[in-house]
């Protein structure tokens, strides 16, 4: 046995000793295993199976009703430094966070199986993935994780070859709130977690691996591991270009990923090609690009506000072999949630469906399947040097002020343009309208260290021998007087799309202002579109009155992050001030300092 397998048995036998399991199984990630996992949760009642005629090989999980997100109140990053995690995390120094959590692990398992769950993050043999074990004494858990991660045997294989891999422990402990903690310790390249069986809390592969600790080790070894979706747009004369692309949460993310064309487009032979919906890891390539995996395997995407009207191929994908989560359900025993068709009999805690009880299914509830059974998935999800990427796009919902699109003047103005995004909520939200959250790459929640040091980090790839993507930022959610969406979206976002890969090659107008470069009326293909050229003027306006108070705002943001933010993000944001006050001669200097 290698010493790294070794290493890992120990560790086994140190948390077995630590929480006392009845027994231990290690998850070879065989369809005989998740066969046998499923009947189990399916006679003790983990899992209900749905109707087999509509939903074959479907399963309805109800979690517990206070167990239904992640707890970014309760989500540690536990370094030795308390600045090396940084404003934008929840910190605790790591001997004492240990000691917390360990306290609740004794004993935890006494009556459960002790599962250990070997996968890899990304294809099994691609040198940007990066391989993990976790622990758990949860079958929900282990079949969720086969079907996001590459788990059992292969993985296990890797790890023996690579040498190394993060550590994640998991219980669902007594479900309680009160003992519930989700810990990172980066420097360890360790998870523990308590107290939770959901999503992102418990499949430690996911947003606690994939970007917590993923963050870390890339800023460590020289990548990026960012919450972006991957998606291959190929032109009529077949050349596909792949775009990353960064949003807040309610922007859009999967129906990007799995964009259906225009009608008009869809003649002309485009087509539309997904490699992830949620997360991305990108290193520098021989040739000097970014060359991007999907981490994932699967998609973990929430129910609600998925349709045919507004994702297609997401409700192919999740026809069949799929877990639902805290889905509600009707008389013939088919998953519902609210903006489906029919109506349900029984709500997502099992209990008869009355409205006076609130929405059938949780808003937050969620699927989980295979990404391959997506109609539009591609191949090159599985390709071991990834795809190389040709634009990143940043974006929010932003009612006012930001244009439909607009291109960065360079690397680092770019980076200052995915640190400032954002979403402004709206009353149907948050009962507020109008507040700016700032998300700096859509990453806040899931950032394992400080931000500063993340910027700088992003900044550091501005070097000679780099061949760096084009940066964007667009906003599908711009309104009129009146609160209607000026732009259609869906479908209709190829045509942004499509002008910023002519820009990545050259072939494409552009015009220059001080927030960057946006495209003028004839440079979009608005063919078989019903949009009056007054709301285009409104989409591609550049507001200079408020972009200068918008740049005081981020200006403000920005210094919450002290003395670890870069300086030439400050002098960036300085020039682009100075523009839009109409003092060249003090933007130039900005720049000159820059």
């Amino acid at each position: 046995m290698s010493s790294q397998l070794e290493s890992l048995n120990q560790w086994v036998d140190e948390v077995a000793r630590l929480t006392e399991p009845d027994a231990i199984h290690w998850c070879d990630g065989s369809d005989a295993e998740f066969d046998t996992l499923t009947a189990q949760m399916e006679n003790d009642g983990t899992l209900i199976r749905l109707n087999p005629e509509t939903h074959p090989n479907c399963w309805l999980h109800r979690s517990h009703p206070k167990d239904v997100a992640r707890v970014e109140h309760l989500t540690l990053v536990c370094t030795r430094n308390r600045e090396d995690a940084g404003p934008n995390n929840h910190w605790l120094e790591p001997g004492e966070a240990h000691a917390k959590i360990d306290a609740l692990f004794k004993g935890c398992m006494k009556g459960r199986t002790l599962y250990v769950i070997p996968y890899c993050m990304g294809p099994i043999d691609s040198p940007i993935s990066r391989c993990g074990v976790e622990i758990t004494d949860s079958p929900y858990v282990v079949a969720n994780m086969r079907i996001m991660t590459r788990m059992g045997a292969p993985a296990l294989a890797r790890i023996e070859r690579d040498g190394k891999f993060v550590k994640g422990l998991h219980s669902t402990g007594d479900l309680d709130p009160e003992r519930r903690w989700i810990m990172h310790f980066p420097e360890e390249l360790t998870i523990k977690s308590i107290g939770s069986g959901y999503g992102g809390n418990a499949l430690l592969g996911k947003k606690c691996h994939a970007l917590r600790i993923g963050s870390f080790q890339a800023k460590s070894e020289g990548w990026l591991a960012e919450h972006m979706l991957i998606v291959g747009i190929q032109d009529p004369q077949g050349e596909v270009h792949y775009i990353a692309a960064a949003f807040p949460s309610a922007c859009g993310k999967t129906n990007l990923a799995m964009l259906i064309p225009p009608e008009n487009y869809r003649r002309d032979g485009w087509k539309v090609w997904t490699i992830g919906d949620d997360i991305c890891w990108m290193t520098p390539g021989a040739d000097g690009r970014l060359w991007a995996i999907n981490p994932e395997a699967g998609f973990f995407g929430v129910a609600p506000g998925t349709s045919r009207h507004t994702n297609p191929n997401a409700m192919a994908t999740i026809s069949h072999d799929t877990i639902f989560t805290n889905v509600a359900v009707t008389a013939d025993n088919q998953p519902w949630w609210e903006g489906l068709p029919g109506s349900p009999v029984t709500d997502w805690q099992g209990r008869p469906y009355d409205p006076a009880n609130g929405p059938a299914a949780h808003p937050n509830a969620r699927f989980t399947v295979s990404a391959r059974q997506c109609p539009t998935w591609s191949p090159q999800a599985e390709a071991a040097q990834g795809v190389p990427i040709s634009a990143i796009v940043f974006g929010g919902r932003r009612p006012s002020l930001v244009p439909l699109v607009f291109e960065a003047r360079d690397w680092a103005h770019g980076v200052l343009v995915g640190a400032a995004m954002g979403s402004e909520t709206t009353a149907a939200a948050s009962g507020a309208v109008g507040v700016l959250r700032r998300d700096s790459m859509a990453m806040k929640p899931f950032c394992g260290y400080n931000y500063g040091d993340y910027f700088a980090h992003w900044l550091s790839f501005d070097r000679q021998e780099m061949t760096l993507p084009k940066i964007f930022h667009v906003n599908w959610f711009r309104k009129d007087a009146n609160g209607r969406f000026l732009w259609p979206g869906f479908g209709d976002n190829l045509r942004v799309l499509e002008w910023i890969i002519d820009r990545c090659r050259g072939k494409a107008g552009a015009q220059p202002t001080p927030i960057g470069l946006l495209p003028a009326p004839a440079d979009l293909d608005l063919t078989g579109l019903d949009l009056d050229a007054q709301a285009l003027a409104t989409l591609l306006e550049v507001d200079r009155a408020g972009w200068r108070s918008e740049m005081d705002d981020i200006g403000r943001y920005l210094d919450s992050f002290g003395a670890r933010l870069p300086t030439r993000l400050r002098v960036e944001r300085e020039r682009i001030a100075a523009e839009l006050a109409g003092t060249p001669q003090a933007a130039a200097q900005a720049a000159a300092a820059g």
